[in-house]
């Protein structure tokens, strides 16, 4: 999962965006989020007012599994359970969080309803424009959803160009891009706001395919166990002569980098000390979906 190259550069793909029927219940059920004002408006600030507050405002999109909330009210998903790490090392002990659709969370952010996104978002240019990224925290490849037994063999972008099938995905997301830059033509892509859209499209026939990440695909799919579906075996798409995995981080506001600077240090010791691979793993993600090593938030905000 958020994060395109389309709609000014704050929806995404999903992917992992994708509220589950989890996610759902959590937008529908405000009393399990904390809808609270923001610790601060500077990274320095927001850090301080944060130890002393103890709980920093995440934004979330209520997208499983990267950060939604679970049937017990709390906050939790890959990103939300890594920034609680990572923050508990800063001095910061809980997370308050905020719901909002996921094309709406860089616009929060800005508008200080929440001091840091954790919601698997991409790292690229449009969304660096507008806001700062931690250092890359997962990468996850792209990958269809389609019908049992996948009749029409459709496991990549060349594959869909040659059927010409209909594929969903989410609004803004940047599979789309991805897709288009594959020569899949844009007549072929119906979008929508949610995964589980993407779900009942697919089982419906109206679409034949749906396009997230891997992992987003594999928690829909584990969510809604009666649907005569599968995930196929992710790919990265190759663009430019580059493969293109999608490398998602987390998000602030552009005058945060003492405070940035602060998790990055953080994050960087989860990554290495195997801490992160023992708090994502329920979320199934695993050491493949490390980023990759000298791949830098810079080298992906400028597209290189």
């Amino acid at each position: 999962m958020t994060e395109s190259h389309l709609g000014g550069g704050f929806s995404r793909r999903d992917f992992l965006r994708r509220a589950s029927v989890l996610g759902a219940a959590a937008a529908s059920a405000p009393v399990l989020l904390s809808a609270c004002e923001s610790t601060g408006s500077s990274g320095s600030d927001v850090l301080s007012k944060a130890k002393k507050a103890g709980y920093i405002n995440v934004g979330i999109a209520g997208e499983i599994p990267y950060g939604y909330t679970d049937k017990s009210g709390r906050i939790t998903g890959e990103a939300p359970e890594v920034a609680r790490a990572v923050f508990k090392k800063l001095g910061v002990p809980n997370l308050k969080a905020k719901q909002v659709d996921f094309d709406s969370l860089i616009q929060s952010l800005d508008a200080g309803d929440f001091d840091m996104v954790a919601a698997g978002m991409d790292i690229e240019p449009a969304r660096c424009k507008h806001a700062t990224f931690s250092i890359p925290d997962y990468q996850a490849p792209v990958a269809f959803l389609v019908p049992k037994g996948n009749p029409k063999n459709v496991t990549n972008f060349a594959d869909a160009k040659k059927t010409g099938v209909k594929i969903a995905a989410e609004i803004g997301a940047v599979e789309i891009t991805y897709a288009t830059s594959s020569g899949v033509s844009s007549g072929q892509i119906e979008t929508f706001s949610t995964p589980n859209e993407m779900l009942s499209a697919v089982t419906s026939g109206r679409v034949y395919a749906a396009m997230l990440t891997d992992i987003s695909l594999a928690s829909l799919v584990k969510d809604n166990p009666t649907a005569k579906v599968e995930v196929t075996p992710g790919f990265k798409p190759v663009i430019g002569g580059k493969p293109q995995a999608e490398v998602g981080g987390f998000v602030f506001r552009q005058d945060e980098s003492s405070l940035v600077s602060a998790f990055n240090a953080q994050l960087k010791t989860l990554h290495s000390n195997g801490e992160w691979l023992k708090i994502v793993k329920p979320f199934g993600f695993t050491a493949d979906n490390l980023p990759p090593a000298g791949l830098t938030t810079a080298q992906l905000c400028s597209g290189s």
